[in-house]
């Protein structure tokens, strides 16, 4: 499909189809983030998942002939289990979908629909997945790839490389079941649920429950306690009772209080009250049910901050690729730029209410003799750091310069549309080509994707 560019936006392909009539799509502002049913939505190169409280719909935006997957979900009807989180997960060879579930559970799926791995992570809903990494380079000694889970006052992470064996060992094992005559019906399978997946899990609800939490990479230690290998990550929540709260989340969960109360005690409070149960009711027949699966315990979250503005309640986190900024939007409309690692907030924005913000890099400044090479590739140094605004309210989309720059851009957008940016490429070659970060907006009522051109004409 060939790309049409719109002043400084560039059009990149069309999603509108049928199968989009079950999400909403042909109502005014069905993909509005302020909608009245949330529509959710991932975005990766080629891809795009959107998903309502039952159903994930896999689409190319690229290629209009490309095949569409729907996936459902086993969810509880009991418990009005829904879908409340998807994110990609995209390693070099491999491309899965992560769905978060209102029960606390971890779903992983392939593209043609297939169950990969269910896993409970803890009781409650999934509000966010999110994934990053660091690459080592000269300002980062340590890499680090991960994917955490965010709930109300827990957030939970996975290793990256944990979820790329288990991903790998499912597709080689699915492979080999294809060639194999003798697997007929048996190979179906309910996904890798015995296969548990190694995760950190803390408690960061002690200045109130967080509506959105983030890790923004490894922190140092304690001054006064022992180096060990342990790595220790710092953590930045958002919620109604505190705008801003941050944490340094320990691996250790041999020191953590929550952890010893959920580990030691309950399961013996548990066994006492199963106890003196059975000598009440002796003749009653023991059911057979399937165990629930154990829960890990906590680890050790120790409070750095706390700014607490009442009643300015903090309402959508958004990490810079480094991890050392955040972009908050909060109940009056306002937009704090905050030095994750300082811990300070360094700018505000006002008057954007229901704004969403991505970072995104720019070759802004173009004036020297590098850009204006034609054959000069831009490499990762040429680009500058922004953060694009969207709000709705004013129909517009700004982007500001990093850290205290003027804004750069300013673009009219119509009513129903929504920002969006392509996941991060867990392992991701360093030698390749830079591919800077970018921001895509979707049309929801012409289903139109484009794409903020990352340079200022």
């Amino acid at each position: 499909m060939s790309k049409r560019s719109h002043h400084h936006l560039t059009e990149l392909g069309c999603i509108a189809c049928e199968d989009l009539t079950e999400f909403g799509a042909g109502k005014e502002g069905w993909l509005a983030p302020d909608a009245g049913t949330t529509v959710l939505c991932a975005l990766d190169a080629h891809s795009l998942a959107i998903a309502n409280r039952s159903v994930v719909l896999i689409l190319g935006w690229s290629d209009s002939d490309e095949p569409r997957v729907k996936i459902r979900p086993e969810l509880s009807p009991i418990e009005a289990e829904r879908i409340t989180a998807i994110e990609w997960l995209v390693f070099d060879d491999i491309k899965v979908i992560a769905i978060g579930t209102s029960r606390g559970f971890l779903l992983m799926y392939s593209l043609r629909g297939d169950l990969i791995h269910r896993q409970m992570v803890y009781h409650g809903q999934i509000i966010k997945l999110r994934v990053r990494g660091t690459k080592k380079d000269l300002m980062q000694d340590i890499s680090s790839e991960d994917v955490c889970v965010v709930m109300p006052g827990v957030i939970a992470r996975f290793d990256g490389s944990d979820i790329r064996s288990m991903l790998q060992r499912w597709f080689q094992e699915t492979h080999s079941r294809f060639w194999d005559e003798k697997s007929n019906k048996d190979s179906e399978d309910n996904g890798n649920s015995d296969d548990r997946l190694p995760y950190q899990i803390w408690n960061v609800n002690k200045y109130g429950s967080c509506v959105d939490a983030a890790i923004t990479g490894i922190m140092p230690p304690p001054l006064m306690e022992l180096q060990s290998s342990q790595r220790y990550y710092c953590a930045v929540t958002i919620g109604d009772d505190a705008v801003i709260s941050a944490f340094r989340l320990s691996e250790d969960r041999k020191r953590s209080l929550v952890g010893v109360i959920l580990s030691k005690v309950m399961p013996v409070t548990f066994s006492t009250i199963a106890s003196f149960s059975k000598m009440i009711w002796r003749s009653e027949p023991t059911p057979t049910s399937k165990p629930e699966e154990k829960l890990q315990s906590f680890a050790r979250a120790s409070s750095l901050t706390c700014l607490k503005d009442y009643p300015r309640k903090g309402e959508k986190l958004t990490l810079s690729p480094s991890g050392t900024l955040a972009a908050i939007t909060d109940s009056l409309g306002r937009i704090l730029l905050l030095d994750t690692q300082a811990l300070v907030v360094v700018r505000i924005w006002k008057g954007y209410r229901d704004a969403n913000c991505f970072f995104m890099e720019m070759l802004v400044n173009r004036d020297d003799k590098r850009a204006s090479s034609s054959c000069h590739v831009p490499g990762k140094s040429d680009y500058c750091l922004c953060l694009a605004i969207h709000a709705p309210r004013k129909g517009i989309i700004e982007v500001w310069q990093m850290r205290t720059g003027p804004r750069v851009l300013a673009i009219q957008c119509a009513k129903g549309c929504r920002l969006l940016q392509p996941t991060y490429r867990f392992g991701s070659l360093s030698d390749s080509p830079y591919v800077p970060l970018e921001v895509f907006l979707l049309n929801g009522d012409s289903g139109q994707l484009s794409v903020l051109n990352r340079f200022l004409n």
